[in-house]
Protein backbone atom coordinates (compact mmCIF):
# COMPACT_ATOMS: atom_id res chain seq x y z
CA UNK A 1 0.00 0.00 0.00
CA UNK A 2 2.91 2.39 0.67
CA UNK A 3 4.48 1.52 -2.39
CA UNK A 4 1.39 2.35 -4.46
CA UNK A 5 0.72 5.78 -2.53
CA UNK A 6 4.59 6.94 -3.09
CA UNK A 7 3.98 6.16 -6.87
CA UNK A 8 1.19 8.30 -6.79
CA UNK A 9 2.67 11.21 -5.51
CA UNK A 10 5.96 10.92 -6.87
CA UNK A 11 5.17 10.04 -10.54
CA UNK A 12 5.95 12.87 -13.19
CA UNK A 13 2.77 15.13 -14.53
CA UNK A 14 2.31 15.24 -17.91
CA UNK A 15 2.86 18.74 -18.53
CA UNK A 16 5.14 21.30 -16.88
CA UNK A 17 4.76 24.69 -15.64
CA UNK A 18 6.00 25.85 -18.84
CA UNK A 19 2.85 24.22 -21.22
CA UNK A 20 0.32 25.05 -18.81
CA UNK A 21 -2.15 27.59 -19.78
CA UNK A 22 -2.85 30.82 -17.94
CA UNK A 23 -4.92 33.43 -17.69
CA UNK A 24 -2.59 35.65 -19.72
CA UNK A 25 -2.60 33.61 -22.66
CA UNK A 26 -6.45 33.73 -22.20
CA UNK A 27 -6.62 37.24 -22.16
CA UNK A 28 -4.00 37.67 -25.32
CA UNK A 29 -6.08 34.94 -27.27
CA UNK A 30 -9.12 37.22 -26.84
CA UNK A 31 -7.61 40.49 -26.96
CA UNK A 32 -6.61 38.77 -30.32
CA UNK A 33 -9.34 37.29 -32.06
CA UNK A 34 -11.62 40.47 -31.26
CA UNK A 35 -8.95 42.89 -32.44
CA UNK A 36 -7.43 40.79 -35.48
CA UNK A 37 -10.91 39.60 -36.98
CA UNK A 38 -12.22 42.78 -36.54
CA UNK A 39 -9.41 44.63 -38.26
CA UNK A 40 -8.96 41.92 -41.00
CA UNK A 41 -13.28 42.69 -41.34
CA UNK A 42 -12.27 46.74 -41.39
CA UNK A 43 -9.92 45.36 -44.18
CA UNK A 44 -12.19 43.10 -46.28
CA UNK A 45 -14.47 45.80 -46.42
CA UNK A 46 -12.26 48.23 -48.53
CA UNK A 47 -11.11 45.38 -50.35
CA UNK A 48 -13.85 43.03 -51.35
CA UNK A 49 -16.72 45.07 -49.91
CA UNK A 50 -17.53 42.52 -47.05
CA UNK A 51 -19.67 43.68 -44.04
CA UNK A 52 -21.17 46.12 -45.45
CA UNK A 53 -18.34 47.90 -47.45
CA UNK A 54 -17.80 49.84 -50.31
CA UNK A 55 -15.27 47.57 -52.01
CA UNK A 56 -12.19 48.47 -53.50
CA UNK A 57 -13.19 51.49 -56.04
CA UNK A 58 -14.57 53.67 -53.26
CA UNK A 59 -11.17 52.75 -50.92
CA UNK A 60 -9.26 53.90 -54.19
CA UNK A 61 -11.33 57.25 -54.21
CA UNK A 62 -11.03 57.65 -50.75
CA UNK A 63 -7.48 57.51 -50.58
CA UNK A 64 -7.19 59.93 -53.93
CA UNK A 65 -9.45 62.46 -52.06
CA UNK A 66 -7.34 62.65 -48.83
CA UNK A 67 -4.10 63.00 -50.89
CA UNK A 68 -2.97 59.99 -50.75
CA UNK A 69 -1.34 59.31 -54.85
CA UNK A 70 -1.85 57.52 -56.17
CA UNK A 71 -4.91 56.07 -54.83
CA UNK A 72 -4.84 52.69 -56.32
CA UNK A 73 -1.43 51.73 -54.36
CA UNK A 74 -2.23 53.46 -50.91
CA UNK A 75 -5.85 52.06 -50.68
CA UNK A 76 -5.19 48.65 -52.14
CA UNK A 77 -1.97 49.07 -49.34
CA UNK A 78 -4.15 50.14 -46.97
CA UNK A 79 -6.83 47.49 -47.53
CA UNK A 80 -4.19 44.43 -47.64
CA UNK A 81 -2.43 45.63 -44.53
CA UNK A 82 -5.44 45.76 -42.57
CA UNK A 83 -6.67 42.49 -44.02
CA UNK A 84 -3.70 40.25 -44.13
CA UNK A 85 -2.40 41.89 -40.41
CA UNK A 86 -5.76 41.36 -38.85
CA UNK A 87 -6.06 37.65 -40.19
CA UNK A 88 -2.02 37.57 -38.72
CA UNK A 89 -3.41 38.88 -35.40
CA UNK A 90 -6.15 36.65 -35.23
CA UNK A 91 -4.17 33.47 -35.41
CA UNK A 92 -1.21 34.64 -33.85
CA UNK A 93 1.10 34.21 -36.26
CA UNK A 94 4.16 36.39 -36.78
CA UNK A 95 2.90 38.80 -34.29
CA UNK A 96 5.35 41.59 -34.00
CA UNK A 97 5.45 42.02 -38.12
CA UNK A 98 1.83 41.66 -38.05
CA UNK A 99 1.51 44.21 -35.27
CA UNK A 100 4.04 46.61 -36.85
CA UNK A 101 1.63 46.39 -39.92
CA UNK A 102 -1.47 47.22 -38.21
CA UNK A 103 0.18 50.19 -36.14
CA UNK A 104 1.73 52.03 -39.46
CA UNK A 105 -1.49 52.18 -40.74
CA UNK A 106 -2.90 53.67 -37.91
CA UNK A 107 -0.56 56.49 -37.70
CA UNK A 108 -1.85 57.17 -41.20
CA UNK A 109 -5.27 57.36 -39.39
CA UNK A 110 -4.12 59.02 -36.80
CA UNK A 111 -2.49 61.95 -38.62
CA UNK A 112 -5.66 62.07 -41.05
CA UNK A 113 -7.94 62.58 -38.38
CA UNK A 114 -5.28 64.95 -36.22
CA UNK A 115 -7.50 68.24 -36.98
CA UNK A 116 -10.83 66.87 -35.24
CA UNK A 117 -9.09 66.08 -32.43
CA UNK A 118 -8.74 63.09 -30.21
CA UNK A 119 -12.22 63.05 -28.94
CA UNK A 120 -15.66 63.48 -30.69
CA UNK A 121 -17.30 63.22 -33.95
CA UNK A 122 -14.31 62.68 -36.43
CA UNK A 123 -11.70 62.03 -33.69
CA UNK A 124 -8.65 60.09 -33.70
CA UNK A 125 -9.49 58.15 -30.02
CA UNK A 126 -10.37 54.67 -31.99
CA UNK A 127 -7.08 54.55 -34.05
CA UNK A 128 -5.11 55.32 -31.34
CA UNK A 129 -6.82 52.51 -29.36
CA UNK A 130 -5.73 50.13 -32.76
CA UNK A 131 -2.33 51.28 -32.32
CA UNK A 132 -1.78 51.08 -28.61
CA UNK A 133 -3.26 47.42 -28.71
CA UNK A 134 -0.84 46.75 -31.53
CA UNK A 135 1.97 47.87 -29.63
CA UNK A 136 0.58 45.66 -26.65
CA UNK A 137 0.79 42.73 -29.01
CA UNK A 138 3.92 43.48 -30.32
CA UNK A 139 5.71 43.32 -26.99
CA UNK A 140 3.55 40.48 -25.31
CA UNK A 141 3.63 38.51 -27.85
CA UNK A 142 0.57 36.20 -29.01
CA UNK A 143 0.43 33.59 -26.08
CA UNK A 144 0.30 30.13 -25.72
CA UNK A 145 -2.71 29.64 -27.88
CA UNK A 146 -1.27 31.08 -31.40
CA UNK A 147 0.24 29.40 -34.40
CA UNK A 148 3.63 31.33 -33.34
CA UNK A 149 3.75 29.37 -29.70
CA UNK A 150 6.60 26.99 -29.97
CA UNK A 151 7.96 27.71 -33.56
CA UNK A 152 11.28 28.94 -34.52
CA UNK A 153 10.13 32.08 -35.63
CA UNK A 154 8.17 33.44 -32.78
CA UNK A 155 9.06 36.74 -31.51
CA UNK A 156 8.13 38.77 -28.17
CA UNK A 157 10.08 40.74 -25.90
CA UNK A 158 11.44 44.27 -25.29
CA UNK A 159 13.70 43.87 -28.91
CA UNK A 160 11.43 42.52 -30.71
CA UNK A 161 8.62 44.98 -29.36
CA UNK A 162 10.56 48.03 -30.23
CA UNK A 163 11.80 46.70 -33.63
CA UNK A 164 8.00 45.92 -34.22
CA UNK A 165 7.04 49.73 -33.27
CA UNK A 166 10.22 51.27 -35.17
CA UNK A 167 8.95 49.29 -38.09
CA UNK A 168 5.50 50.62 -37.97
CA UNK A 169 6.78 54.12 -37.15
CA UNK A 170 9.13 54.06 -40.24
CA UNK A 171 6.80 52.62 -42.55
CA UNK A 172 3.92 55.22 -41.76
CA UNK A 173 6.68 58.03 -42.07
CA UNK A 174 7.23 56.97 -45.70
CA UNK A 175 4.07 56.89 -46.39
CA UNK A 176 3.35 60.46 -45.08
CA UNK A 177 5.88 61.83 -47.13
CA UNK A 178 5.38 59.94 -50.28
CA UNK A 179 1.85 61.74 -49.64
CA UNK A 180 3.10 64.61 -49.04
CA UNK A 181 5.62 64.77 -52.38
CA UNK A 182 2.45 63.42 -54.81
Amino acid sequence: MTDTATRTTTSSPTSTAADQVLGSDIGLLVLRVVFGGLFAAHGAQKLFGWFGGNGLDATIDGFTKMGYNPGELFGTLAGLTEFVGGLALLLGLCTPLAAAAILGTMINAIYIKLDDGLLGSGGYELALLYAVAAITLAFTGPGRLSLDHGRPWARRGLVWGGAAVALGIVTATITLILKAVF
